[in-house]
C-alpha cells in the first residue's frame, strides 16, 4: 500500500520540463528523492503539495487525489520545504499558540517535548535562531500533529554531524509505525543511504532510478582504470564513464563483470555524479 502515487506528472516552463514523473511512497518506508540542482525535485514536491499546477498527470495521497483545500488530509501532512515559513518577530511559544487552532491533531505535549529534546529557546523571536534551529522548528511543527507523511526538502542542509544523526534517527523512529512514511530530498547523500529504503532519481526532468537501495546497490558498480583498460572493455556493458587525463571511471552493471577484479561496490552518490555528469554509450 502506498502513502503518495505520483502518476505521470508533466509540468512545462521556459527552458525546463518535468517529463512524465511517476513513483510511490509506500507505507512504512522512507524514499529518498535525488538529483543535481535543476533536475526537478522541488518542482515534483510543490507538485504533490498542489503548490503548482501540473500540465497533466496525478497525485493520489492516502488513496484521493490531492489538493491544497483539502484540509482533512493536511492534517496527516508533514511538510518543510522551506528554511522557517514564520514571522522573525514571533516566538516559539507563539507558534504553538498559532498551531493549537490550525490543527485539529496538535498534540501540545510532543511540541513541548521536541522543543527539549532539539534544545529550542521558546522565548527568542525567529530572526534570532540559528539556520540549525530553524530547520528544527519546522520539523517539530511537522512532527507535533498527526502526520502519516512527512514530505521533506533539503532539512539537514546546514546542521552539523551531530544534528544531522539526531534528525536521520527521528526519521527512523516516526517510519516505525508502519502507517506512515517519508518523502526526503537531500543533496547530502550520505545521509539518504543510511536512512533510506527506496531511491528515486530523478534528472533533467526525468526519471532515471526508481527502486530499492539495496537493489540499487547490488545492482550498479564503478571500474576504476586507465584509458588502455577502458579501451579494452566490452562498451555494452558500461552504463556511464567519466575520462580525465589519468584514468576513467564508468558505472557499470555488476551482473556484466562478475568475474572482473576491476569492479568496485558504488555508493548512491558516485551513482548519480556518474549518471548527471558521464557520458554513455
Amino acid at each position: 500500500m502506498n502513502n503518495i502515487e505520483i502518476k505521470k506528472i508533466n509540468k512545462r516552463y521556459e527552458g525546463f520540463s518535468l517529463n512524465d514523473v511517476s513513483f510511490n511512497v509506500p507505507k512504512g518506508a522512507i524514499v529518498g528523492f535525488i538529483g543535481e540542482n535543476g533536475a526537478g525535485k522541488s518542482t515534483t514536491i510543490k507538485a504533490i503539495l498542489d503548490l503548482i499546477k501540473i500540465d497533466s498527470g496525478s497525485v493520489n495521497i492516502f488513496g484521493k487525489p490531492f489538493n491544497l483545500d483539502d484540509t482533512k488530509a493536511k492534517e496527516h501532512i508533514g511538510v518543510v520545504i522551506d528554511e522557517c515559513n514564520f514571522s522573525d518577530e514571533i516566538t516559539i511559544k507563539d507558534i504553538k499558540k498559532v498551531l493549537s487552532n490550525v490543527y485539529k491533531t496538535f498534540d501540545s505535549n510532543k511540541f513541548d517535548g521536541y522543543v527539549e529534546k532539539f534544545k529550542l529557546p521558546t522565548n527568542k523571536a525567529i530572526k534570532k535562531l540559528s539556520k540549525g534551529m530553524k530547520m528544527k522548528l519546522n520539523l517539530l511543527v511537522a512532527l507535533s500533529h498527526d502526520s502519516k507523511v512527512l514530505l521533506l526538502d533539503e532539512v539537514t542542509a546546514g546542521l552539523d554531524p551531530m544534528a544531522r544523526e539526531e534528525i536521520l534517527d527521528e526519521f527512523l523512529d516516526f517510519i516505525q509505525d508502519e502507517e506512515k512514511s517519508i518523502l526526503i530530498s537531500s543533496h547530502i547523500i550520505t545521509d539518504l543511504e543510511k536512512i533510506c529504503d527506496y531511491i528515486v532519481f530523478i534528472h533533467q526532468g526525468h526519471i532515471v532510478i526508481n527502486d530499492s537501495k539495496d537493489s540499487i546497490l547490488d545492482t550498479y558498480g564503478i571500474v576504476r582504470c586507465s584509458h588502455e583498460q577502458f579501451d579494452e572493455l566490452d562498451k555494452k556493458s558500461i552504463s556511464y564513464y567519466r575520462k580525465n587525463t589519468s584514468n576513467v571511471e564508468a558505472l557499470v552493471l555488476k551482473e556484466n563483470f562478475k568475474h572482473s577484479k576491476l569492479v568496485e561496490n558504488a555508493t548512491l552518490e558516485e551513482i548519480m555524479v556518474l549518471i548527471a555528469k558521464g557520458e554513455n554509450k
